[in-house]
């Protein structure tokens, strides 16, 4: 019975050791996106999404730095495996200036960041500027 936990541990431990372990978080590397979001009241989508690459497991955070005209009002943030894939964390609560999401990546490979006007309180296109930073 214990073998199999042993196994479990290794099973899980190893790809860890073989991409290197994990990166100290202050060893991150910052993405820095700009982008438009324009409101579905305007023809636009009312989101924007932007992808990234994670080269190994550590921390990860996600801030909202900026929009243009300012905005002060909630809106969406989900971080998903590629564009489009499974969704790892969102927040429908983010503020500008915020950290939006934070938490562990275990997977290494492409990721996605996307921003929603998920309340529809856009009124004019928002240029913005997100900072991720990831192992």
């Amino acid at each position: 019975m214990r073998f199999r936990y042993l196994a479990a541990l290794v099973a899980a431990v190893l790809p860890l050791i073989s991409c290197g372990g994990l990166t100290d978080p202050s060893q991150n590397k910052t993405d820095t996106f700009t982008g438009t979001i324009t409101p579905v009241s305007l023809g636009g989508t009312g989101q924007d999404s932007k992808p990234f690459n994670v080269g190994n497991g550590g921390e990860y955070t996600v801030t909202v730095t900026s929009m243009t005209p300012n905005f002060n009002n909630y809106f969406e943030v989900i971080l998903s495996l590629g564009c489009g894939g499974g969704v790892v964390q969102q927040n429908a609560l983010a503020i500008v200036g915020g950290q939006a999401l934070s938490g562990p990546v275990y997977q290494t490979g492409a990721y996605c960041v996307t921003i929603i006007d998920a309340y529809n309180a856009m009124t004019v296109a928002e240029n913005y500027t997100i900072t991720v930073s990831h192992p």
